[in-house]
């Protein structure tokens, strides 16, 4: 298997959701799965994570045959993290269950040398003070992006502003962006992230897309608009597994390359949600993605016209 070109360091967990009309316990689920998926069609995707000795062999399966490289999964005595949801009937609010962290309370990230080079890492949302462990181990990549999440801005706001200078993207989404920056303007709250160091703001805004702000553009990117949605877990995480695939397959930063990378993840999140857990993400092939970004594109154009 090829070198992995792009890093996620983050959670592989079971989760038990419920919608108005559904219920499935123990899918598949966490951060780092959900990304790596959704990266493993354009990227070389590896995962820094850990699992428990009830981690099911099939999923591992699942990661490998779509050559995610497992380097860095770890397998520790103990269970599976699992998180437990119950979205609303509108599948826009959810309330949170149960979290038994169990084997991801101990997760201290250790970055296998074959990754330690990888020119993009993502650190999705765990405690900036391992995010910090984790740069610390790497050699130099060439873009690395951040997700957090209003439990760490509470309570590790010292850590996540050591954080901030040395990353070049912040993942958040909107209520996130208010509690880090005090601002309620969006426009605002980018200013106020990248004045502490990331080039780029990524401001996740779920039904209704996402801006993406940096030093000399602002991008609004759109939903991608579904007849129906199953479940919008791990929506987030695959709209930057999938904007982040597209940064490295591309291997380009540049303002045109994060516009098209921002639509190709929206169009990669707007697969997810129509299944319960990532197997859509898995059954995927190139034709259905490159119809849909033919489509999106197609939903977001405007025509020139003079008036």
């Amino acid at each position: 298997m090829e070198n992995a070109n792009l890093v996620v360091v983050g959670s592989v967990a079971y989760d038990s959701i419920e919608t108005p009309t559904q219920s499935h316990p123990d899918v598949l689920g966490g951060s780092a799965t959900y990304f790596s998926l959704a990266a493993s069609h354009y990227a070389r995707p590896g995962i820094v994570a850990v699992v428990g000795q009830d981690f099911r062999p099939e999923h591992t399966r699942l990661l490998q045959d779509h050559s995610v490289r497992l380097d860095g999964l770890e397998t520790a005595p103990g269970k599976t993290f699992r998180w437990g949801g119950r979205y609303d009937k509108d599948l826009k609010e959810r309330d949170t269950l149960f979290t038994h962290l169990n084997v991801f309370a101990e997760f201290s990230p250790r970055i296998p040398a074959a990754f330690r080079d990888t020119p993009y890492l993502f650190l999705a949302n765990i405690d900036p003070d391992l995010q910090l462990q984790v740069l610390a181990q790497c050699t130099g990549p060439r873009w690395v992006a951040c997700d957090t999440m209003n439990f760490w801005i509470k309570g590790k706001l010292d850590s996540l502003l050591r954080l901030l200078p040395k990353i070049d993207a912040l993942f958040l989404n909107d209520s996130e962006a208010f509690e880090l920056t005090g601002h309620r303007n969006l426009l605002e709250a980018a200013r106020w992230i990248q004045a502490r160091g990331p080039a780029t703001a990524v401001i996740k805004k779920g039904e209704h897309g996402a801006i993406l702000v940096s030093k000399d553009q602002v991008f609004v990117v759109p939903a991608f608009l579904l007849d129906s949605v199953a479940d919008p877990t791990g929506a987030g995480d695959t709209f930057a597994g999938g904007m982040a695939a597209a940064i490295a397959a591309l291997d380009d930063t540049s303002p045109e390359a994060l516009r098209f990378a921002a639509a190709m993840g929206t169009v990669m999140a707007s697969f997810c949600v129509e299944d319960f857990g990532p197997f859509r993400l898995a059954r995927l092939n190139m034709d259905e993605i490159r119809d849909r970004l033919r489509r999106y594109r197609e939903l977001i154009r405007i025509p020139d016209r003079a008036i």
